[in-house]
Formats: C-alpha cells, sequence, structure tokens
C-alpha cells in the first residue's frame, strides 16, 4: 500500500528528511544557548527577573529575531514535507485506492473494516488540520479515498527521520515488550488500539500473544481504509472500525487491553477524560488501560517544556498543552481506577531505534513514557 516514489520524489524526501533533523537538532542543542546568552538576560533587563514558566519563555523567544527563525524553520519543514509527499500521493491516488478495494475483498482477507458513515466526527478533531496535515485525517477526494491514510504513512516517515523503524511500529513493539515484561499474569486475548490511524501501532499486536484479537479504531474513514489494507497486505488479522473512543458499541469487560499511542493530546479534556471512562467500562478483570504520551511538564524544566510546548501554539495540536498540565494518576481515578493499581512510568525503546524520546531530565535515549492503570 505503501506509495511508491520517482527518483525525483526520493530525492526531494532525503532532502527533507534531513531538513527534518536539522531542526530538531537545533529544537534540542541550539535553543538553549540562545535562550542563556541573549533571550534570558533581555528579558531580566526589561522585567527585573528571570521568565518564570514556559509561556513566558515562550513569547520571549518569539520575540527574539533568532527564536522567530528557528520557529519559522520547524514550520516550513512541516509544510514543505506535506507538500512533496502531497504530490507523490496525488499522483497514484486511484491506482492506490484501487489497490485498498482489491485487498479489501480478496479471498485471502484476514480481518475486517466496518465504517460508519452517519459517525458525528468531533469538533476537537474536524475543526483543526491536524499537524497541519492538509484536509486534516477525514478529507474525501474521491469514493473510497485513502489518501490521509498514505499521505500520514508517508510523512510521519519524514517526521521521524525513519528512526522508528522502517514500519514506523517501535511505539507498539515498546507497548508489547512492556506489556508482557510488567504483567506476565495478564491473559491477553483481545486488544484494542484506540485512535488507531493507519495501524503503525497495532500491528505488533497480532502476534504478541497466540490466538489474540486485536481491533483497531478510529473516526477518520480514510485512515482505516488505508489501515486494513496495510494490514491485509502485511498479512496481520486486525479488525478496524469507525468508531468514537468517547463511546464504543463494544460490550462491557470484552477487552484485556485498551491501549492509545499518541492519541490523547489530540482530543479536548474532556473528551479525554470519557475516552479513560469507556476503557474502564470495556475492561475485563485485572485488564489494563495505557497510553504511550509525552510526559507531563513537571517531568521537565520550564526551557524543556517550552520547546515541546510549540506543537501547541505553532503545529495545529492545541490541545497537547493543556493535557500535559493534567495530573494522569487523577484522570485515572476519576475514570474509576483505583488509585493504587495507577501506572507512571518510562519505558525503553524495543527494537531497533535512534528516536530520542520526549523526555525531561536525564532519561535515557530512546525512553518512552506511559500512564494508566489495571482494573
Amino acid at each position: 500500500m505503501l506509495p511508491q516514489q520517482t527518483h525525483d520524489e526520493a530525492a526531494r524526501g532525503d532532502f527533507l528528511t534531513t531538513m527534518r533533523q536539522a531542526t530538531v537538532h537545533m529544537s534540542r542543542f541550539g535553543l538553549r544557548p540562545l535562550y542563556d546568552e541573549r533571550v534570558e538576560p533581555a528579558f531580566r533587563k526589561q522585567h527585573g527577573r528571570s521568565p518564570k514558566n514556559r509561556h513566558e519563555i515562550r513569547k520571549a523567544m518569539q520575540d527574539d529575531p533568532l527564536g522567530q527563525l528557528a520557529s519559522g524553520l520547524r514550520l516550513l519543514t512541516q509544510e514543505m514535507k506535506f507538500d512533496a509527499m502531497a504530490e507523490s500521493v496525488e499522483r497514484q491516488l486511484p491506482a492506490l485506492v484501487e489497490t485498498a478495494k482489491r485487498l479489501g475483498s480478496s479471498n485471502r482477507k484476514r480481518g475486517t473494516l466496518m465504517l460508519d458513515p452517519s459517525l458525528t466526527i468531533p469538533r476537537y478533531v474536524d475543526s483543526v488540520d491536524i499537524h497541519g496535515m492538509p484536509g486534516g485525517y477525514f478529507a474525501e477526494r474521491m469514493e473510497d479515498d485513502v489518501m490521509a491514510g498514505a499521505l500520514y504513512d508517508r510523512s510521519v516517515f519524514i517526521r521521524t527521520s525513519g528512526a522508528v523503524g522502517p514500519y514506523m511500529d517501535v511505539f507498539g513493539l515498546t507497548s508489547v515488550a512492556y506489556i508482557k515484561s510488567a504483567f506476565p499474569d495478564l491473559k491477553v486475548r483481545r486488544v484494542l488500539d484506540v485512535g488507531c490511524s493507519v495501524g503503525h501501532s497495532t500491528l505488533p499486536f497480532c502476534d504478541a500473544w497466540p490466538g489474540v484479537e486485536v481491533h483497531g479504531i478510529d473516526v477518520a474513514a480514510p485512515m482505516l481504509r488505508y489501515a486494513h489494507a496495510r494490514a491485509e497486505s502485511m498479512d496481520k488479522t486486525v479488525h478496524f472500525s469507525q468508531q468514537n473512543a468517547e463511546r464504543t458499541n463494544y460490550p462491557d469487560g470484552f477487552f484485556d487491553v485498551v491501549i492509545g499511542h499518541a492519541m490523547l493530546h489530540e482530543t479536548s479534556t474532556a473528551a479525554t477524560r470519557n475516552i479513560l471512562k469507556e476503557a474502564h467500562r470495556l475492561l475485563a478483570p485485572g485488564g489494563l488501560c495505557l497510553h504511550f504520551e509525552a510526559p507531563p511538564w513537571n517531568h521537565m524544566s520550564e526551557f524543556e517544556a517550552s520547546v515541546h510546548d510549540w506543537d501547541t501554539h505553532f503545529n495545529a495540536e492545541p490541545f497537547i498543552g493543556k493535557l500535559h498540565d493534567l495530573d494522569p494518576k487523577k484522570l485515572m481515578t476519576d475514570a474509576g481506577f483505583a488509585s493504587g493499581r495507577c501506572i507512571d512510568t518510562y519505558v525503553p525503546a524495543a527494537g531497533t531505534t535512534q528516536f530520542v524520546g520526549t523526555v525531561g531530565g536525564n532519561k535515557s535515549k530512546g525512553t518512552f513514557w506511559y500512564f494508566g492503570a489495571r482494573k
């Protein structure tokens, strides 16, 4: 299912990957000297004190010409990435749609796809083009459209500089490894991946436990069509359905694991609370609710928080800042989980990866933060 590239498209993609690496390096290592040597002294001279939180640091950095340049380059790289990938995907879109239809209806079909045209798309994701992706996750350009999924699949590889594996599955592999290691007594028969997008993190669950039944839900039909065809092409059995994770049609206690990978930050605070309450309903006794996210702001210095909070204000992800201000343990207990069964931990990345997790302090390279609880 992956869109193929011409020589020129591949060269352009290589350039954008390298440019992305340069802007990430600049954000991680170049902005701190700028802040220490120019921005903080200028702020202190004007106000008689240093900035006291990430909001004041971000505004002060935006007032500095070099800070503006750094921010502009990050945004420009994001826009160039989507421009380049969109041209490549649009060129192949009719063929991709036909391939997806063929894979979804062939005799060798393994999983299922259930779409709900009557589903109301939540405003918190429908009102913005998340990550700046044109049309967001929902735009339909033709019947049986898969462009959003194909564009997301290609662009995520550039966004991560290929550092989360050739199939972008390191998050899912890490989740599987952590669950097996930390909860060896958990009998996993059914797994639900909420906000599954194109299934990058879903597929590692397919072979993790004998006979496991894997489900993935999302609200975006073009993403799910692509996810289903992608899974079929890789001989993985997943049952995809178009549902809002705040309120699903599964029965009580149906799943042993309900998991999300970097999806809560794309929902509102009210939706986050509803999603966690729904997870509690869906879990069997002893079941596990788990979410991979960037860690809360209080795990970082105020300067680190200001760097990561850039996405809230400039990358069309308006709920990141609010989510990471919330107390994860309180979120889980408010959802119905017992306080003594809550999870708040860092997990080493599984597999071979050069991805540097968004962590604070002295946490090691390739370490990811999870929170959740057992029922």
